[in-house]
């Protein structure tokens, strides 16, 4: 159980509602902060703002799925209000204070290295993300839908990196009958590309290989399609870039070319945000039970 601990919950979407759930379940004592505007109370938990916290009493931080900006605020979809962690409040928690974060950001990296505090990463976890890949493939079939006017069977569809996310997207794709290949930069994916009896190439082969490419799927949070690459594409294409912010698209150019081309960040968020909420706060729930056993125990 988690009696007696202080987590602090700043900001976030839907998905944090599970992860309240879950905390207040194990007897956390939380401080909800950014969530004024949602029309529900929780037992066991409290919604202020960051001037009511005192923040040497802090045993956690959980900050969304997207970490900080630049200027260290943080998405808050149940507020209105402007919500920044700074170096300074951080600075005041004890030094076994953890923040949890969906991704790291360097407005995050930096202050955290200069309070030395810990920062985990919960999507760069293996778990996470292939349970996230979930949500995200339903999600992902979903948008291309509705945003093409073909079938996905027999379509050319080209997924750009084969991580945890793009597997299964290449999975998904291949099972609904598509003519399916896979860019990367990596040999081992390459060659798990070859093993599940897609096409692969590497991504400097990738002004050839996008000619006539119907349906585009990149996971790379890199900027791979590149005004070159896109000025070989067909303009009837569809893009769906789910790689984090800023993606791995020239969206400007494509937009010029009219090729229809879409970011979507926290896509399971968006389209099952209980289940991927789920996700989190299991992972999460667990991370924090063993971290204060070990605390206890020692």
């Amino acid at each position: 159980m988690l009696t007696n601990r202080h987590i602090v919950i700043m900001g976030g979407d839907a998905r944090q509602i599970e992860v309240i759930n879950k905390l207040i379940a194990l007897d956390a004592h939380l401080s909800l902060v950014g969530f004024d505007q949602l029309d529900r109370n929780f037992n066991g938990a409290a919604k202020v703002n960051m001037e009511e916290i005192s923040a040497k009493e802090v045993d956690s931080l959980i900050l969304p799925v997207s970490g900080t900006d630049q200027e260290g605020n943080v998405e808050t979809t149940f507020s209105n209000e402007t919500v920044k962690l700074t170096k300074e409040w951080l600075a005041n928690t004890p030094e076994h204070c953890t923040i949890y974060s969906g991704i790291s950001t360097p407005y995050l990296d930096k202050i955290s290295r200069e309070t030395e505090r810990e920062v985990v990463k919960l999507f760069a976890r293996d778990d996470v993300a292939i349970y996230n890949s979930i949500p995200t493939v339903e999600g992902t079939l979903m948008m291309v839908i509705q945003n093409t006017d073909i079938t996905i069977h027999h379509a050319n569809v080209m997924v750009l990196g084969l991580g945890r996310t793009g597997m299964s997207i290449t999975r998904a794709f291949q099972a609904l009958g598509a003519h399916v290949k896979v860019g990367s930069r990596n040999p081992e994916q390459i060659a798990r590309a070859v093993e599940m009896g897609v096409k692969a190439f590497y991504l400097k082969e990738l002004e050839t290989e996008v000619e006539d490419t119907e349906i585009c799927i990149n996971t790379i949070p890199a900027m791979v399609l590149t005004n070159k690459v896109l000025s070989k594409m067909p303009a009837s294409s569809f893009i769906m870039d789910i790689a984090s912010l800023p993606g791995g698209t020239d969206f400007r150019y494509a937009k010029k070319r009219g090729i229809k081309a879409i970011i979507t960040p926290g896509l399971p968020g968006m389209v099952a945000p209980k289940t991927a909420g789920r996700i989190i706060a299991n992972v999460l729930s667990e991370l924090l039970l063993d971290k204060f056993s070990e605390e206890d125990g020692k």
